[in-house]
């Protein structure tokens, strides 16, 4: 007989985060209830009491400070997870000292999400067996990559803004796509601005428009990309690579979904999603004062990492074949693909692509071959194959790794993975599998 679900409340005075906690959850078997502020949350929990209450700490009426000391006076023993935007630990040590049992800062990692409400509740997530489908030359094999296809599907509906992080080659761009391809929004448009490609100049009449005689050379009026994306996603690539100076307008922009166009004249409406991508380090941005803070929360509700290939081998061989001109008759030889699988790829799959296309054109025959991959690959020793597709002493040596990188940091996962020089994203998937091998 199935068990009933586990009843969580989630706490929050933003209606559209609400929604997507609630989205996200819900192939956990949970049932979600909201409440937008802490007095509202309190008449709930004395109603039904949840098993679980994940609680922002910022809202109006009564914070979530406020609702954990009410809650000890009432005597509701109820396992809380604080939710902060403000990178403020001294919020979540607060919070802990008034009985919260652990923390999540956003924009949420939803990973994190998922594996902190199945510790607290017991419940794992179904794997993902169904998804939209996919784009021609989008193919995978590892678990990573998996996790980050269903991510996208749980919060395709949403219009709650999503960052894209990775570095450069990763894929972000056909990502964006494919979050506005599963979304309503795929009858409208899907504009994509690179940031980074545009002249500092320029970015603000890029991206808002301008009236003939704004400025010299504004021959006619122009519309701006934000008012492109009406109805449809608007993909702000590279978006860490922003003029300070610009920054606050965009934030305006994005905040009261209106417009102008350089030049005067009246504002617009806005309606679009807002997905963004970088390759860079947005928070250390923020400390440098090279990014705003307030810009970052509000594009960084839910952060999406997509991980390196270099984490994801399984990828590999699937995707080189892929890139093998589509003729099916060609294939790699063993030797060419145990080459392919012991290079790390700095430049990810974009590099990967370059280099099938260039032992397509090299190779006389069906067979690739060692000799017709670029010289950087020829070097290397295949035997230095990483843990991930080799013995398990290898992984034993990374898991040893791991534990003790937590150990050093105090449990943070963030700082683990920066020191050992791997996605967070993976330091989380590479804990879920040794929970899972030493049992519950």
């Amino acid at each position: 007989m199935k068990p009933p679900p586990r009843r969580l409340l989630v706490v929050d005075d933003d209606a559209a985060h609400r929604r997507m906690l609630s989205e996200i959850l819900s192939d956990l078997e949970v049932e979600v209830t909201a409440a937008e502020n802490g007095r509202e949350a309190l008449e709930s929990m004395q109603k039904e009491a949840p098993e679980l209450v994940l609680l922002d700490i910022r809202m109006p009426v009564m914070d979530g400070l406020e609702t954990l000391a009410a809650m000890a006076r009432l005597g509701l023993e109820i396992p809380t997870v604080v939710l902060t935007a403000h990178a403020d630990l001294d919020d979540a040590v607060r919070a802990m000292k008034l009985g919260a049992r652990d923390y999540l800062r956003k924009p949420i990692d939803i990973g994190s999400l998922k594996e902190l409400v199945e510790r607290f509740l017991g419940r794992s997530a179904e794997p993902l067996r169904d998804h939209p489908p996919l784009p021609a030359g989008l193919v995978f094999e590892s678990a990573l990559m998996r996790e980050v296809l269903g991510e996208l599907a749980r919060i395709a509906n949403s219009d709650v803004p999503v960052l894209l992080c990775g570095e450069t080659g990763t894929g972000k761009d056909v990502l964006a796509g494919l979050l506005h391809q599963w979304s309503p929004r795929r009858i409208g448009p899907l504009v994509a601005v690179n940031v980074a490609a545009l002249p500092e100049t320029l970015v603000e009449s890029e991206l808002f428009g301008h009236l003939k005689g704004a400025f010299t050379g504004a021959v006619a009026d122009r519309i701006g990309r934000l008012e492109e994306a009406q109805g449809g996603t608007l993909f702000l690539d590279e978006i860490g690579e922003m003029p300070l100076a610009l920054q606050p307008k965009i934030l305006r922009a994005i905040e009261s979904r209106r417009v102008a166009r350089l030049g005067g004249g009246p504002e617009r409406q806005l309606d679009f999603r807002l997905v963004t991508a970088t390759n860079q380090d947005l928070e250390r941005e923020i400390e440098a004062n090279r990014f705003r803070q307030d810009l970052y929360y509000r594009v960084a509700v839910i952060t999406v990492e997509i991980p390196p290939l270099r984490e994801r081998p399984e990828d590999v061989p699937a995707l080189a074949r892929s890139f093998l001109d589509g003729d099916e008759r060609r294939r790699l030889s063993p030797a060419a693909e145990s080459l392919l699988l012991a290079y790390d790829w700095p430049g990810n799959i974009r590099e990967l692509r370059n280099t099938m296309l260039r032992a397509s054109v090299l190779a006389p025959g069906d067979l690739v071959l060692p000799e017709h991959l670029p010289p950087s690959l020829c070097g290397i020793d295949p035997s230095a194959i990483r843990p991930e597709v080799s013995g398990r002493s290898l992984a034993a040596v990374e898991k040893r790794a791991i534990l003790e990188a937590l150990e050093r940091s105090a449990g943070n996962r963030t700082e683990a993975a920066r020191a050992l020089g791997i996605s967070r994203r993976k330091l989380i998937y590479r804990l879920k599998q040794y929970r899972e091998e030493n049992g519950p």
